[in-house]
């Protein structure tokens, strides 16, 4: 046999092995491939039915998927791999009286969110200062021929219209949530869960939100007794713990501080309107941080006011008069500037970025997109008078970043 004959079968012989190899090698790949895959599938499958397993995280969206009043500890002797860091966006609003059966109600309820539907819609999760009651039932606090008395309530069916909106969460702790007493706060709470939003703000109440695999915690602050105690360090240290515990990230909110256009600015110390004991808001805010808190967001004043950082967490003072129809708020002035706060957070609590989008009360006391962006160059203000050290960087844009 001729040596170019040999030469040609060698390599075909040579060709054929690694046929043979490549063959094997995708077999073995495929079979590894699949028992992975199984693995995987009975590992996601343990805790669906009981135990203290924590529930693999669901697909991303861009709103809020899952809520529950506190979070899933993972079972004994169970190595859980840390969670990849992500961002999330939460979103604020400040005072909304949507309207009230005692002023005016609209003849189209959804007209008073239309405007800036896609704004609230924006956040992972977006909350605001509900103001009032959703009742139809309930004895006024205002006794019959009282004066410089409010008291607010809207029809139960609002509430799905928050939802509808963008609105994710309410908070209630503030001077208004009980003005139909007991039943029309337990009636406001109703019409809340079965339009599928939440609440927070009632005492030692903490209402954990999960977004993406991320468990976000709200609670609410007020100086009343239906609220979280804004008055109580100790009691806002042992509130914010008990979130820290079940969260991922913290939020706490306050509804504080005088009232009107001549409360644009945060003083040191307590404030004081109508006799009642408003809150020393530097001095909460800060310790809310100090507990846990990633986020501080406040309202109550009805105008907008400054905003700060305290080791790296921001804290928006207000963000003014969002919604009040039928002239509930006013409707010229500062008490007719607002804002919607976004706020972006890494999964573990760290500040990303915020920014302001400008909103007005418009002549009916509707919230609409204001094109000349009065707020941010009133807050920038407000922000260096207030807090020349610590205060918020706020751009133009709105965009905003702590100070250098």
């Amino acid at each position: 046999m001729s040596d170019p004959v040999r030469a040609a079968r060698r390599q075909q012989q040579a060709r054929r092995r690694r046929d043979v190899r490549r063959r094997r090698a995708i077999g073995l790949g495929a079979i590894t491939a699949i028992v992975i895959g199984v693995g995987v599938a009975l590992a996601g499958g343990t805790g669906g039915g009981g135990g203290g397993d924590t529930p693999a995280a669901p697909p991303t969206t861009t709103k809020a998927t899952a809520v529950s009043g506190g979070s899933t500890a993972s079972s004994a002797g169970t190595t859980t791999a840390a969670a990849p860091l992500r961002n999330l966006t939460i979103g604020w609003a400040g005072d909304m009286v949507p309207a009230s059966s005692t002023i005016a109600l609209p003849s189209d309820p959804s007209s008073l969110l239309a405007n800036v539907s896609d704004t609230l819609s924006a956040p992972d999760i977006m909350m605001v200062n509900l103001e009032g009651t959703l009742t139809d039932g309930g004895s006024s606090k205002c006794g019959a021929g009282s004066s410089n008395c409010f008291a607010f309530r809207a029809p139960p069916s609002y509430a799905a219209m928050f939802r509808r909106a963008g609105i994710d969460i309410v908070n209630q702790a503030n001077n208004h949530a009980y003005d139909y007493g007991s039943s029309g706060y337990a009636d406001t709470q109703r019409a809340v869960r079965q339009a599928g939003l939440k609440a927070t703000g009632a005492p030692g109440e903490v209402t954990v939100v999960r977004h993406d695999g991320v468990r976000v915690a709200f609670v609410g602050f007020a100086s009343y007794s239906w609220s979280g105690p804004l008055n109580d360090p100790a009691g806002v240290r042992q509130l914010v713990g008990r979130a820290k515990d079940r969260a991922d990230v913290v939020v706490a909110v306050f509804h504080g501080g005088a009232e009107g256009s001549g409360a644009q600015h945060v003083p040191q110390g307590d404030e004081t309107y109508l006799g009642e004991d408003r809150g020393d808001l530097r001095r909460f805010a800060r310790t809310a941080i100090d507990a846990g808190a990633d986020l501080v967001v406040g309202s109550g004043p009805h105008v907008v006011r400054g905003m700060e950082f305290y080791k790296g967490h921001l804290i928006a003072y207000s963000a003014g008069n969002f919604v009040g129809y039928g002239g509930v708020f006013g409707l010229s002035g500062p008490t007719a500037i607002s804002y919607i706060l976004e706020v972006t957070l890494r999964s573990d609590g760290r500040f990303r970025s915020a920014r302001m989008i400008p909103t007005v009360l418009n002549g009916s006391g509707i919230a609409e997109h204001d094109s000349s962006g009065q707020a941010i160059p009133l807050v920038r203000s407000l922000t260096e008078a207030d807090f020349p050290s610590t205060g918020a960087r706020i751009a133009e844009s709105g965009a905003i970043r702590p100070p250098a």
